[in-house]
């Protein structure tokens, strides 16, 4: 069962370190000016001061080589009692790299509010393993940097989950949703991506109400730590509600569907109370994956838990805030999603 530390909520003015522990691309002379961009909303939407750590704008070549920087940067942030937050730079697909050099003393002992998606998945499990509870949500060269300006239904999210202690409550859906791809090129700036209407959560299976404590993050990311010592003891998935979500890469069906019977192989799909997945990126497989979770839960005996499909999290905009071990609730009847506690103290 998760029993993790919650973080002491932000608070306009207070300091919050940005770290790129993945990809350097924030660092790049061509993406500098979207990293100014989300520097600016922290500071100007949020109240926050933004400050940088010793290799967060070091760019790609040097983050790509240097693992053990990362992770510096990453223990000084948390280390640095001045600094209230961190805030991932954007995703990639090797901060698995930075493990060896990773001290969970220094997580465990200097709680502090950490916050990303997509590969940052692999953070999410280094905080989960030392016993803190950190945030799968925006980064700051996609959400923060949004062009023309960030959606309502992600600042919302942000601001009732980091910068309020009090219960999360019902999440709705969006009403809208966009995974246009534009590219980083500093004369789309002030172009705004197109969004189309959103048709809601969607129940899969269940019909019942089932709580749980979330866990989960970006289902090809996690595959990165499968036979890992960062990889959770089984029992950490005992009663809880897993969250997926693909990425921009528009997994196959056939990945998904190994992926989730793997699950089922190790014992993870006996011990959770519900799933929740994501919005596919583009919408591609919209259908197939949803036969997929289907068809995997069906072989393990597990058509009675409750799924919910169609979530605004992970790889398209806009998105809400998942805290690692926050009490959630998936009610199938009424198709709603709720987190029933506070994320931050």
């Amino acid at each position: 069962m998760l029993n993790l530390i919650k973080p002491k909520m932000l608070k306009p003015g207070n300091k919050v370190a940005t770290v790129s522990l993945s990809w350097g691309g924030a660092g790049d002379e061509e993406i500098l000016w979207r990293y100014k961009q989300g520097k600016e909303r922290l500071e100007n939407v949020f109240g926050l001061k933004v400050v940088e750590m010793g290799h967060t704008l070091k760019g790609t070549d040097y983050v790509y080589n240097h693992p053990e920087k990362r992770a510096e940067d990453l223990m000084n942030a948390f280390l640095d009692k001045s600094i209230k937050g961190i805030i991932s730079c954007i995703g990639g697909n090797d901060s698995i790299r930075m493990l060896p050099y990773i001290d969970f003393n220094i997580i465990r002992e200097n709680p502090k509010v950490f916050i990303g998606y997509s590969d940052t998945t692999i953070s999410h499990f280094i905080c989960l393993k030392a016993g803190l509870s950190s945030i799968y949500g925006p980064s700051v060269l996609m959400d923060f940097a949004e062009n023309v300006k960030m959606p309502d239904y992600t600042i919302s999210s942000i601001k009732k989950t980091l910068f309020s202690n009090e219960i999360i409550g019902n999440i709705s859906p969006s009403n809208e949703w966009s995974s246009e791809y534009l590219p980083w090129l500093i004369e789309n700036k002030n172009i705004e991506r197109k969004y189309s209407p959103n048709n809601g959560y969607e129940i899969l299976q269940g019909s019942k109400k089932t709580t749980g404590r979330l866990i989960g993050g970006c289902l090809s990311v996690i595959e990165f730590m499968k036979g890992t010592s960062l990889f959770p003891n089984i029992d950490s998935f005992n009663d809880t509600i897993l969250f997926l979500e693909t990425c921009e890469e528009m997994e196959p069906v056939w990945y998904v569907e190994n992926c989730l019977r793997n699950y089922g192989v190790m014992g993870i799909l006996d011990r959770i109370n519900g799933i929740i997945f994501a919005k596919p990126y583009h919408n591609t497989y919209y259908d197939e994956y949803k036969d997929v979770i289907k068809k995997i839960l069906k072989e393990y005996n597990r058509e009675d838990m409750p799924v919910l499909y169609n979530l605004n999290f992970g790889h398209t905009e806009p998105k809400i805030c998942l805290p690692y071990g926050a009490l959630a609730q998936i009610d199938s009847e009424n198709k709603t999603f709720s987190i029933l506690e506070n994320v931050v103290e």
